[in-house]
């Protein structure tokens, strides 16, 4: 599965809401979604099942708290929102860290470059997100990616 492919599956509901629009939401969303698989197999060895919960329930934070976040009507509101993604951004990606005595070297590298790319897309938009006081209507930021991390490519799985 590629990044365009699975965005092709996700369900209209979810991408004719204005959230969508953000980049940093899809990614979110991806990485939690591609994350189950991950636990899954994390989760067949006694000594990291916690490992699995605790990295499963972080990735899932991120684009939950983004989603939270973006319905709040002060930028400080939504910026907050937009630190505890950070936060859970940063935390899985440690877990993914964690889990590279079980999980292929290939996944982990994976995981962590796609979170890396969501903490530098949040670095970004909290700040703006703080000095903001109306809501706008579109969210605009600039995006770091790094040009060695392609989106479209196969992702791996354990």
């Amino acid at each position: 599965m590629k990044y365009l492919e699975w965005q092709a599956g996700v369900s209209d509901e979810i991408k004719g809401d204005s959230l969508w629009r953000l980049e940093v939401y899809r990614l979110a969303l991806f990485a939690s979604d591609i994350a189950w698989q991950d636990a899954f197999v994390l989760n067949k060895t006694p000594l990291t099942r916690s490992l699995a919960d605790q990295l499963y329930r972080a990735v899932c934070s991120i684009s939950a708290n983004i989603a939270e976040g973006y319905s709040r009507s002060t930028g400080k509101d939504r910026a907050r929102f937009l630190e505890y993604s950070l936060g859970s951004a940063r935390e899985a990606r440690d877990w993914y860290f964690n889990s590279h005595h079980t999980l292929k070297e290939e996944v982990v590298n994976h995981r962590i470059n796609l979170l890396t790319q969501i903490i530098k897309m949040l670095s970004i938009l909290t700040p703006n997100q703080r000095q903001k006081g109306i809501r706008e209507e579109q969210t605009e930021y600039i995006t770091l990616l790094s040009s060695d991390f392609n989106f479209d490519s196969e992702i791996p799985f354990s």
